[in-house]
């Protein structure tokens, strides 16, 4: 099968989607399928004369019969394309609808649900990376649930995590740093803990610049300067050796599409401390960590107490965590999957 993978340039940025995206392409590809990826240039969700014109040469290079496949971060720059999206059975991968962006301002947050809300219907299929986003595509964005399917992001066998061997807690945090994220709430519930023996670990491109400048100086204001890390956009062995000690992972998100990072702990038998913020709340159950409700601090850093000081809790937790790790969906399998979608689409 010829399938043409459009998205948002660049391909081998360091971040849940993309890493989704490049196993997607490396997995179709290994089971014998042509798969030209196209980067889009441009300024993405919010689309520049640059990004436009980008997707209509882009739509332009797709050889006529190949099977298109569109980054819904991309997406609202094909808003102009949109009969010949339809005509040509374009594909949707939806992380997550850029409308829920968390930080935007809400004229922005309305223009993109008006694009999208344009655009998801006209598509042959959309496929969601969560069951959450998959069900609230039909209300909020007018999309038939017949054109929807799942494909969960596949986690790999990891080794489990040793821990750091205490006499502290070694906690981490994956994520770009934008307002999404949450490193402000997790920096604030930390920061009512400064009696317990912690350290924290922030990995993750400075995406927003104004954003990551002012995490930096609410570390100054909460007196963590010597606790917290900014490790930035790391390679990945380097995060291996992240990930083999750490105790606790951390996330204070206010949306997930659905937690790659998240799963990744599980995966390695790390607990976890999250705030339920989109379908990351679903793939990790109650056992394994501590679930506060999004942008409150005070509830995850109550939460967090216990979790660092009370070791035999976390080593039960850990065990929670490995349990569930082993049991999340595996990449190999994730091609095998996302072309069965594909073939819906076809039909």
């Amino acid at each position: 099968m010829d399938i043409a993978f459009l998205v948002p340039a660049p391909f081998d940025a360091i971040s849940g989607g993309y890493e989704y995206d490049r196993r997607l392409v490396a997995g179709l590809r290994a089971q014998g399928h042509a798969v030209q990826v196209m980067e889009l240039p441009g300024a993405h969700p919010h689309p520049d004369a640059e990004a436009v014109d980008g997707a209509c040469a882009a739509l332009d290079a797709v050889p006529k019969g190949a099977r298109i496949v569109i980054d819904g971060l991309g997406l609202p720059a094909f808003e102009p394309l949109l009969e010949e999206l339809e005509q040509r059975g374009a594909i949707g991968l939806i992380h997550h609808p850029t409308a829920l962006e968390h930080g935007n301002p809400a004229r922005v947050r309305d223009a993109l649900r008006a694009t999208e809300a344009a655009i998801f219907p006209r598509l042959a299929r959309l496929v969601a990376t969560s069951p959450l986003t998959a069900r609230r595509l039909p209300p909020e964005f007018g999309v038939e649930e017949a054109r929807i399917g799942v494909v969960e992001p596949g986690t790999d066998r990891a080794p489990r995590s040793a821990g750091s061997g205490g006499p502290g807690c070694a906690i981490l945090s994956l994520g770009t740093l934008v307002p999404r994220k949450g490193h402000d709430v997790l920096l604030r519930a930390l920061g009512g803990l400064s009696d317990l023996d912690w350290t924290l670990t922030i990995a993750g491109a400075p995406r927003d610049k104004v954003h990551a400048d002012g995490l930096l100086a609410l570390v100054e204001e909460l007196g963590l300067t010597n606790r917290v890390t900014f490790a930035g956009e790391i390679p990945e062995t380097q995060l291996e050796a992240l990930w083999v000690g750490t105790d606790l992972f951390a996330l204070a998100t206010h949306w997930e599409g659905y937690g790659m990072a998240a799963a990744e702990a599980l995966a390695r038998g790390v607990p976890v401390a999250i705030t339920a913020g989109g379908a990351i709340a679903e793939v990790v159950p109650v056992q394994a960590g501590v679930i506060s409700p999004p942008g409150d601090h005070v509830s995850l850093g109550r939460a967090m107490r216990r979790a660092i000081f009370d070791t035999d809790l976390r080593a039960d937790m850990a065990e929670a965590a490995w349990k569930a790790g082993q049991a999340l969906p595996r990449w190999d399998d994730r091609a095998t999957a996302f072309l069965a979608e594909i073939e819906k689409a076809a039909g």
